[in-house]
């Protein structure tokens, strides 16, 4: 094993080019090369990185084309698969295997369809849990945070990347990230759901990761499970059932309520059912979050990695919880 202390991105040593503010356009971000330096804001070789993790499955999480603990462990999870020294800083050795990844642009252009603009779109979503259970859907806001999710970036990027453009209108062009990851892969054997790391990763029989993904999981007062689960089921669309047993901050009444479904729901838009009774793996209304606070105890992931992870299991897969201490250690050797 090999472990390392997260460097997160105020003193992360990676070693790519670009300073200040970059321009991000087709042609900027699909021809980026690696370059010595150190990279500040958005960066069009960060930007395509992630854009290729993502794609490979080592999830950055939400792309942003920023230096981030989640681009950290995705590097480092990349670069362990590949036989590389997993120190979580892209290298030339690192770009080279990256590149080789994939050959299509990262950046391709889209148009809006009525769909996306559509809606139905839930304006105004409560903070608190029991005024959610009050909404007949929690679906997303604005066309604007459904396009973003479903290219798995930031809306702030998808602005950059889209100035003076709205996405209110069918028929309108964006520039977006090329996500594709293809057809899930086969053979998957269990998940294996590092506490200590905040990842989950899949595994087929011989160990080799087929996905990693950083997760939010427990708190010191909600701690997430220990030992071996399975998966029950998979429930896309999932309502939230809230239990006054759970006691959560900020939940004041002590009856049980039900929040409906949708993508801002507060265990988004899948949820892994386990075996570990009130316990799942599941997607989130806050993608930017993943990775950087706790949970009530479960595992918590972006919508899209739910997603993507919940294509890949079944029931009676395999989850095994390991027991870290420390949260600012990684290991990344398979």
């Amino acid at each position: 094993m090999i472990r390392f202390l997260l460097v997160f991105a105020a003193t992360l040593a990676l070693a790519c080019g670009g300073t200040g503010a970059a321009k991000l356009d087709l042609a900027t971000v699909n021809q980026a090369q690696f370059a010595a330096g150190e990279p500040k804001g958005v960066d069009p070789t960060v930007l395509k990185a992630q854009i290729l993790l993502d794609r490979a499955r080592f999830s950055p999480g939400l792309i942003d084309g920023n230096l981030s603990a989640n681009f950290a462990k995705a590097v480092g999870a990349f670069q362990a698969a590949n036989g590389l020294p997993p120190d979580g800083k892209l290298t030339p050795e690192t770009w080279s295997k990256l590149m080789a990844t994939s050959t299509d642009p990262v950046l391709v252009t889209y148009e809006v369809t009525r769909k996306d603009v559509r809606g139905p779109f839930t304006r105004r979503i409560p903070a608190r849990m029991d005024r959610m259970a009050r909404l007949r859907r929690l679906g997303y806001r604005t066309a604007a945070e459904r396009l973003a999710e479903r290219f798995h970036i930031s809306e702030q990027l998808l602005r950059m990347l889209n100035p003076g453009i709205g996405f209110r209108k069918a028929g309108t062009t964006l520039m977006v990230p090329d996500i594709g990851r293809g057809d899930p892969p086969a053979g998957v054997a269990r998940i294996e759901v590092d506490k200590g790391a905040r990842l989950v990763r899949v595994l087929d029989p011989s160990g080799k990761w087929l996905a990693v993904y950083p997760a939010s999981i427990g708190s010191d007062e909600n701690p997430a499970p220990s030992g071996t689960a399975e998966v029950k089921r998979v429930v896309r669309n999932p309502t939230y059932h809230y239990d006054p047993d759970f006691a959560f901050k900020g939940v004041k009444t002590k009856r049980p309520f039900t929040i409906a479904a949708g993508p801002n729901n507060p265990v988004g838009s899948v949820w892994i059912d386990l075996s570990i009774e009130s316990y799942g793996i599941h997607g989130t209304p806050v993608p930017g979050k993943i990775g950087t606070t706790f949970s009530h105890g479960c595992i918590r992931l972006t919508n899209w990695d739910a997603e993507d992870l919940g294509s890949m299991v079944q029931p009676g897969t395999k989850v095994e919880f390991k027991n870290e201490t420390a949260h600012t250690v990684d290991e990344f050797a398979p």
